[in-house]
């Protein structure tokens, strides 16, 4: 057992006085955010939270969400981050699944909940009486600290286990790989419940450096704060680089700005060569949520010469591709596995799962790829089949499997299609049972109730049959090919 000092109390104790969060409107010091943590926490154990219990939080970003996975962390209890884009039936899933003792939601929020008794919010939470409670003094590094739900390829969602461990091993990882300057400050644009988002605020707390926060993006103010200085490292996907090179203008970031982590997918070649052309150090990333965000990241100057590479793994992983269960050979394509202290321990309730993705302390990815002769990855398929939309995961399995719980439903395919805005958007193909008749429309209203958003098919064509192989796999890269066809029937129509 490895154990540390508790994150937030050994920060506050070193470096009391330096800021540790600012979101444009207040800012507070590492002892102002370890005494307002003690204090939810004393509140939080008024609510019955003891050590163990899952606790869900569905909050935007801000300074009191950081908080309170503090007050969590001092009580020993496990952090269930939800998407706040999810519909009321994947919370609720969730919740059950996970078996939370509770659920914290923004005001607004929890009414997405449908009345679980287990919901208070933030408010409900603040008004409670302060207990006497011992807060804990370390953490240990293979505790669970949080959990986030991930669908799968198979589309049924999985919460994946993130240990104390795998924050601190991801922080030192980064760390190693992109230098830690004295007067660093990181922008949180992206959502605290993603990974990506909540690896900002463990770095935070572990280097001593302050973080920014956006309660949504703004790319103009984003823009501002590294204009002046405020900001010398930011994580974004590709579509809130294009937003920030569009508004930028003419002008040039200050030699101040040092790193722009680009993650969610390869990055298009016009955006690398506006960004090389205005002097934007991109940094283009692998990661997921198993792995404590990034695990591999390409350094700016191979944005070009690499084009399309994710990058070398960092210091403390190791990355390998397989094909046919031995190491590939340079641009031989094959599956991608990774190995070291950032990557997950398993899935939550779900042995059989954890068996199969994590086999000889490698965890298989899903993913597609190949390394060229420098070492360098290049991902081929984001987990076979993972449609990217906005920075967002779309399981095309998931959203087939929501088709397919429609009465009229005889077959479903999901395929991501590429989109100006989005980078990718999920387009499906229902084969209809005999003597039934919905439309597109309500189809996708169908969709709209039981899926986040983001999830919900673009379109919807329906067909006479879907493209299988000999052992009635659903080809869904062949689902692309109808799309012509099926166009020229709607003109036709």
């Amino acid at each position: 057992m490895t154990t540390m000092p508790n994150w937030l109390k050994q920060r506050a104790f070193l470096t009391p006085e330096r800021i540790a969060v600012s979101d444009g409107r207040r800012t507070k010091t590492f002892a102002e955010l370890y005494e307002a943590a003690a204090v939810w926490a004393r509140r939080l154990a008024q609510a019955g939270v003891k050590e163990g219990d899952i606790v869900a939080l569905l909050m935007k970003n801000r300074i009191e969400m950081i908080e309170i996975i503090h007050a969590l962390f001092f009580l020993g209890a496990r952090v269930l981050l939800q998407n706040v884009r999810l519909t009321s039936y994947e919370l609720s899933w969730q919740l059950d699944d996970s078996g939370a003792r509770l659920a914290i939601a923004d005001e607004e929020l929890a009414g997405s909940f449908d009345g679980d008794g287990r919901v208070l919010t933030v408010g409900a939470v603040a008004a409670l009486p302060e207990v006497d409670v011992s807060l804990k003094e370390t953490c240990d590094l293979e505790e669970t600290a949080t959990i986030m739900y991930t669908s799968g390829t198979t589309g049924t969602p999985k919460g994946v286990l993130q240990t104390y461990g795998n924050h601190w091993w991801s922080a030192v990882g980064s760390a190693l790989n992109l230098g830690l300057h004295e007067r660093d400050c990181w922008l949180a644009a992206v959502p605290l419940f993603h990974i990506s988002g909540l690896s900002i605020a463990m770095r935070s707390v572990i280097y001593g450096m302050p973080m920014r926060l956006q309660t949504s993006f703004d790319p103009k103010k984003a823009n501002e704060w590294i204009m002046r200085g405020d900001v010398t490292i930011m994580s974004v996907v590709a579509a809130m680089l294009q937003r920030m090179v569009a508004e930028l203008g003419e002008a040039r970031y200050p030699d101040t700005f040092r790193c722009m982590l680009l993650g969610g997918g390869p990055a298009p070649r016009p955006l690398l060569e506006a960004c090389k052309e205005k002097g934007i150090p991109v940094y283009q990333t692998y990661g997921m949520t198993e792995t404590a965000s990034q695990i591999a990241t390409l350094a700016p100057e191979y944005s070009l010469t690499k084009l399309g590479s994710a990058g070398k793994p960092l210091f403390p992983a190791e990355l390998c591709i397989l094909k046919d269960g031995k190491p590939a050979a340079p641009h031989e394509a094959g599956d991608i596995v990774v190995k070291g202290p950032n990557v997950t321990k398993g899935y939550l309730h779900r042995p059989e799962a954890t068996a199969q993705a994590i086999r000889g302390g490698w965890f298989l990815t899903g993913d597609i790829g190949y390394v060229d002769e420098d070492g360098f990855l290049y991902v081929l398929d984001r987990r076979s089949d993972l449609i990217i939309s906005g920075g967002e995961n779309v399981y095309p399995a998931e959203v087939e499997a929501v088709l397919l719980s429609h009465p009229d439903v005889e077959e479903a395919g999901v395929t991501g299609v590429e989109d100006e805005t989005w980078g990718q958007v999920p387009y499906a193909f229902v084969r209809l049972k005999r003597g039934a008749s919905p439309d597109e429309a309500a189809l996708r209203a169908f969709c709209r109730e039981r899926l986040a958003k983001y999830k919900v098919p673009a379109r919807i064509y329906f067909v006479d049959e879907l493209p299988r192989n000999a052992a009635q796999k659903l080809l869904r890269r062949e689902l692309k090919k109808l799309i012509p066809k099926m166009e020229q029937t709607v003109r036709d129509e």
